[in-house]
């Protein structure tokens, strides 16, 4: 019996070549449908019918902002600081009321009835964007900081708890199932069983909704909620872009601060999460 050459053991090692109908898993299929909207949408949207110079139009509004108008760092500062303050009480409460939500829309943890009534509410709140929430509280409020703030929290629920569901239902319930067959209560089961491994994401995800939530504050003063939205609203009216660009430049510059700030937050909770973490640490 003659041996097998090493070209036939090579041709014969190889897999057999999957069908392409057979590679068309739910990601594929996804991604393929977006790529086909992404092509439909782009043959549907149509520019401005004149012959209009887009940079140098852009070019000649853009040379009103410079030199920033800095007399008005002052009050600038003033209505910075209440913008601030708006965003950490919206994304204190929002983080106290969407742990409940979200453990109520955690399909590992909350019955089936309470995760579709929860996820249904999450889906309303999110449906409504935030300078709405903030024309809603303005009506019901007044114009007001407090406004604000309410229009922020019910705005940031919306996705902090879809966020905080999501976080609970990546957690292993092994532990949590087994300190329940120990004779552990649910809280307790919670506490040691599944928050954590939950409390990187929770940190993390409540970290981003500050950072938005600063952001947003200086939009919503446009209808009246407090903050810079005001000071925006009133320059964008009186064409005064140098005040504009004074205003823009505060917010980059708390924005950036609290990035770097929140960087090294996440980078020292991943590390404390971290299974491999030195004992040192």
């Amino acid at each position: 019996m003659s041996p097998e050459s090493p070209n036939s053991r090579k041709a014969d090692s190889r897999l057999p070549e999957t069908p392409w109908y057979q590679r068309l898993n739910l990601l594929n299929t996804t991604l393929l449908i977006f790529l086909l909207a992404v092509v439909f949408s782009g043959t549907q949207i149509e520019g401005n019918e004149r012959d209009l110079d887009v940079w140098q139009n852009l070019g000649r509004f853009l040379a009103d902002f410079f030199p920033p108008d800095l007399s008005v760092v002052g009050q600038t500062g003033a209505a910075l600081l209440e913008t601030v303050e708006i965003a950490i009480l919206a994304t204190f409460f929002a983080i106290g009321l969407s742990l409940v939500i979200g453990l109520g829309a955690a399909q590992t943890i909350a019955p089936k009835w309470l995760v579709v009534t929860m996820r249904m509410l999450l889906n309303v709140i999110r449906t409504i964007p935030s300078l709405i929430w903030a024309v809603i509280a303005v009506a019901a409020m007044g114009a007001n900081a407090l406004a604000g703030v309410v229009a922020l929290t019910l705005y940031s629920i919306g996705y902090l708890g879809k966020f905080f569901s999501e976080a609970f239902e990546s957690v292993d319930m092994k532990v949590a199932r087994s300190l329940r067959g120990i004779g552990a209560d649910p809280l307790q089961a919670f506490q040691y069983g599944i928050w954590p491994h939950a409390k990187p994401l929770i940190w993390s995800h409540s970290i981003w909704m500050l950072e938005y939530n600063i952001r947003s504050a200086s939009i919503i003063g446009y209808v009246g909620a407090g903050g810079l939205g005001l000071q925006l609203h009133a320059y964008q009216e009186f064409h005064q872009w140098d005040r504009f660009a004074t205003v823009l430049i505060c917010i980059l510059c708390v924005v950036t601060l609290l990035d770097l700030l929140s960087e090294r937050i996440r980078r020292r909770i991943t590390r404390r999460g971290s299974p491999n973490r030195p004992i040192s640490e």
